[in-house]
């Protein structure tokens, strides 16, 4: 069956795309979801007006996160933690606490699960870390761990 995408679908499509999928995953999952709409004539129209609102959106979301992108790269993100003689923190840094601390330095809201680290920072120094604020565009941020006193 021949759909047209409403909205994004992962491993399927965009808004827009029209489609061929079975007839049950249509009938039973993407139609009744608001998924996707069956393709007809007057459909296929309405299909390319969609997916160019959803290229445009894409596009103005694009430019936004590269801006944010160069504003987290120009100045470090500082975070004060209590920590051991060695340099060891009690506890650790995580994405949530990253995420809080980068809203509150700098204004911008970003999302835990956009800030990706291999693990918890458990020590005081310079690290970077990677923050990915659109499907094309990562951001490497360095972030400062400080000693509380």
């Amino acid at each position: 069956m021949k759909i047209i995408l409403q909205k994004e679908v992962d491993k399927l499509g965009t808004p827009g795309d029209v489609v061929t999928v079975t007839d049950g995953y249509a009938r039973n999952y993407l139609v009744p979801r608001g998924l996707a709409i069956p393709a007809s004539k007057g459909a296929v129209k309405h299909a390319e007006s969609l997916k160019r609102a959803h290229e445009d959106r894409s596009a103005k979301a694009r430019v936004e996160a590269e801006g944010l992108a160069g504003r987290l790269a120009s100045t470090p993100v500082r975070v004060t933690h209590r920590a051991g003689e060695e340099g060891k923190l009690f506890g650790s840094i995580t994405a949530q606490d990253l995420a809080e601390e980068i809203a509150r330095q700098t204004g911008q809201e970003v999302d835990r699960r956009a800030i990706h680290l291999d693990e918890p920072i458990r020590s005081i120094g310079s690290h970077e870390v990677r923050v990915r604020l659109h499907p094309d565009v990562t951001a490497t941020i360095a972030v400062e761990v400080l000693a509380e006193a």
